[in-house]
């Protein structure tokens, strides 16, 4: 069974920093596309980055662009996403997804198994 966690969240000040991280089970990472996607309240779920099975990652949000970055240790079969410079309006639930294709897509529909969501706040 695949399986999905994060791990990461919590409140933190504007033009602070926070990492969250997504533990995988029941597969090897080395192999899947791994997106970050995240949902404001009252807002629809959006793409923010996307980790390739190489380690390359896409943006998909241009208001995370130069901020965000996304990782992965394929050893702890984790990906992470750093979040520097972090704004209120990037408060959010943040979630993790396994891509069912081998190239990263921002589509929610193209990736199956989703983790829990950590919560993220910016605010003073």
């Amino acid at each position: 069974q695949f399986n999905l966690v994060e791990s990461g969240g919590g409140l933190v000040q504007p033009g602070g920093s926070l990492r969250l991280s997504c533990v995988a089970s029941g597969f090897t990472l080395d192999y899947y596309v791994i997106g970050w996607f995240r949902q404001a309240p009252g807002k629809e779920r959006e793409a923010v980055l996307c980790s390739s099975s190489s380690g390359d990652s896409t943006n998909y949000a241009d208001s995370v662009k130069g901020r965000f970055t996304a990782s992965r240790d394929n050893a702890k079969n984790t990906v992470y996403l750093q979040m520097n410079s972090l704004k209120p309006e990037d408060t959010a639930v943040y979630f993790c997804a396994l891509g069912v294709y081998s190239y990263c897509s921002g589509y929610p529909w193209d990736f199956s198994s989703w983790g829990q969501g950590t919560q993220v706040t910016v605010s003073s």
